[in-house]
Formats: structure tokens, sequence, C-alpha cells
């Protein structure tokens, strides 16, 4: 667990060395995420060594919303004052990732046919 611990820590790193020594306009923990991705696609880190660590993290979601709800209770009255253009970005947000999600979902299984196509191929 400790290794896979490592190898995250170590991504978020190199991401953030990256975003800043660069001056990217991306975020270093997105950045960090995308190499952590690449080395698993192409076999550098092996998923069974940060399974546990991935498991521990995603149980323990919660606590991760901790420090945004504190966040928005410190910042109440900005929340007050702008309600209608948060509201209205995080519905219009919502309903495009949702049609993105299904426009890509459709392409990727486009020709992909059911399992009783494939089975009278």
């Amino acid at each position: 667990m400790l290794s896979g611990s490592a190898i995250i820590l170590l991504s978020l790193l190199a991401g953030n060395f990256l975003s800043a020594h660069f001056s990217l306009p991306i975020p270093g923990n997105i950045i960090g995420m995308t190499l952590l991705l690449f080395a698993l696609i192409f076999g550098v880190v092996k998923v069974r060594t940060i399974k546990p660590v991935c498991d521990f993290l995603l149980q323990n979601m919660a606590l991760f919303f901790v420090p945004v709800g504190v966040g928005m209770v410190a910042h109440f009255d900005l929340i007050g004052r702008e309600f209608l253009p948060i509201t209205v970005s995080m519905i219009a947000s919502t309903f495009l990732v949702m049609g993105a999600t299904g426009l890509i979902a459709q392409r990727m299984l486009k020709g992909k046919g059911s399992e009783d196509e494939l089975a009278d191929r």
C-alpha cells in the first residue's frame, strides 16, 4: 500500500511541477492523474500496485467534501449574492456533461452490435 501511495503522490507532484514550470493553464493534479493514466495504459505501473490505495480513497471519498462544505459556509454571503448564476451554471453544465457523455458513448458503441448479432455472424 505504501508503494501505491508513493506512485500516486509522485504523479501528483510531477503534474504540479509541470504545470508550474511550464506555466500551463491546466491544474497540476489533472496533469498528474493523466500521467498516471498513461503509466497504467503503457504498463509502467501495474493496477495491482495502486488498487488498494484507490479502494481506500474511494471508500473515504466523503471526507474530501468536508473542506468544500466548510469553504461554502465561509463564503455564504457571496453564494447568496451570486445564487442565480451559480445555479444556472450548475444546471447547464450538468446537462452539457450528460449530453457529451451520451454522444461519446453512442460513438464508442457504434458498430459494436449486440451479443446476439455478434453470435449470428
